[in-house]
């Protein structure tokens, strides 16, 4: 976001565009160090949540996500709690608006929006009412990628609720796998670069966003395994798992994965959720595990409508770390597991779409030159030598020309992600960010730059932006910040 909101205004439109940049420049906030300074669920989180005070929304609401987003489970909290009218959409799509966003299918979002809003706005009958509440995209079965054009599957609706009215069934974890009785115990110790299989937590689709086969993580985790599916099982919300565990340190992390693993052993994540444990018992108020003495947890993973197929086997993979989606404890911690379940809401089987929507029709798309193409690369290196492991993520957004007005605007971003596999606090985040924009004989430029490593009790962050005009600098900033770390 920094780099974002060091984008220059377009000189074309005003004649203090230069002046505006530079106070822009200079005021805008470093949101990393704010963010840092509220580590529990306090006032600063609370204020813009909306589970805080559902009655408080009193407008007709339409929820629309997807399950490549980040907001997939406020679609249907939305629809459960809310005592205004409200429907929800939930489509295979990442972080873009449905009438173009992959995986296909899309859907005419536009044409139900002015549906939506010619109801509640203009009074007029559209027939929204009679939508059901809930309709999401139930994802076929497949083979773990890090890109999908198209998910197969069919629409489902639901007309009450989202899906906490529907069936579930609650399977055992033992030493023997999942859904099998007998006791537990199992302890894990997962090296810290665990994780780097899990893709992008809110997709855009820039690249290979998507987590890709699991087995690499699985072969870091705790994994408990069904037997063979003796039928295809309908997964429609959110699953739930209780574990009860001790750790050998006073803070610890876990992470959680339900992945649908085939029959030559491929791993497909199906969903995932996360915890700092010191936050058991909720954000607002951390408290510090006693070493070796077992706490009961509750974790619900993510919303998911995903269908397993018959023959296929279910995992439950849990680690201690999971990089570098989740910021590592300072000390690396064992988990001990001594019982636990996992609860999966099911739905009855569907064959054919149970609702439908138009095609997509929107105006032709923005019209531009593309002066340079774009690219995206995501990998994993491994310095022999330190034993560092680096997840590099490189996108170039290209470089293009509006066919209309003619301005010239684009960018490149780099993200280094490193960690040893034996020390939390080799832990490392580096991110560069250029955005560029060109009119008649202007060139410019705006370059953001961030770190962020820790030690056993602060974080530190280290920021610069620079900004060009024709390749002369004409601004620049360096912050520095350490954070007391707050139970994290």
């Amino acid at each position: 976001m920094w780099s974002y909101s060091s984008r220059p205004p377009d000189p074309a439109l005003r004649d203090d565009w230069r002046e505006m940049w530079l106070q822009r420049l200079r005021a805008e906030p470093f949101l990393p160090s704010v963010w840092l300074r509220h580590q529990t669920r306090d006032t600063y989180w609370r204020h813009g949540s909306v589970c805080e005070d559902p009655g408080a929304i009193r407008a007709a609401t339409l929820a629309v996500g997807g399950w490549g987003d980040a907001y997939k489970n406020t679609v249907p909290w939305l629809v459960e709690n809310l005592s205004a009218p409200v429907k929800g959409i939930v489509g295979p799509w990442v972080h873009k608006y449905p009438h173009f966003a992959v995986p296909e299918p899309r859907i005419g979002f536009l044409q139900e929006a002015l549906r939506w809003w010619d109801r509640w706005l203009k009074d007029k009958e559209t027939g929204v009412e009679q939508d059901p509440a809930y309709r999401a995209y139930l994802m076929d079965g497949v083979r773990p990628a890090r890109w999908y054009a198209e998910r197969p599957g069919r629409w489902i609706a639901e007309d009450t609720g989202a899906t906490s009215h529907l069936p579930t069934v609650t399977l055992p974890l033992s030493d023997t796998g999942l859904g099998m009785d007998g006791p537990l115990d199992a302890r894990i110790r997962s090296p810290h670069h665990c994780g780097m299989d899990g893709g992008e937590y809110c997709a855009i689709w820039l690249g290979p966003d998507m987590p890709g086969d699991q087995r690499a993580d699985d072969a870091l985790s705790a994994c408990f395994d069904t037997a063979p599916l003796a039928e295809d099982m309908n997964l429609v919300g959110a699953p739930h798992i209780r574990l009860t565990l001790s750790a050998d340190r006073p803070q610890a992390q876990i992470a959680v994965r339900l992945n649908h693993v085939h029959p030559d052993g491929a791993s497909t994540r199906i969903t995932y959720g996360v915890l700092n444990l010191t936050h058991r018992d909720g954000h607002g108020d951390p408290r510090a595990l006693t070493p070796g003495e077992p706490c009961d947890i509750a974790l619900n993973l993510d919303h998911i409508a995903y269908r397993v197929p018959k023959g296929h086997r279910l995992r439950i993979a849990i680690s201690s770390a999971y990089w570098p989606l989740i910021w590592p404890s300072p000390e690396t911690a064992e988990l001990h597991l001594s019982g636990g379940n996992l609860t999966l809401p099911l739905r009855p089987r569907a064959d054919g779409d149970e609702c439908v929507f138009p095609p997509p029709d929107a105006e032709a798309a923005w019209q531009v030159h593309h002066l340079r193409p774009s690219n995206h690369a995501r990998r994993v290196e491994t310095d022999m030598t330190t034993g560092l492991i680096h997840l590099v993520i490189e996108d170039d957004f290209g470089l293009v020309q509006d066919a209309d007005h003619g301005l010239i605007s684009g960018g490149t971003a780099q993200e280094k992600w490193t960690i040893h596999p034996d020390d939390p606090l080799s832990a490392r985040g580096e991110c560069a960010w250029v955005q560029e924009l060109e009119r008649d004989a202007l060139r410019l430029r705006s370059e953001a730059r961030c770190e962020m490593w820790s030690d056993h009790t602060h974080f530190h962050l280290r920021a610069t932006l620079d900004a060009f005009e024709n390749d002369t600098p004409v601004f620049s900033k360096t912050l520095e910040d350490s954070i007391p770390r707050d139970q994290m």
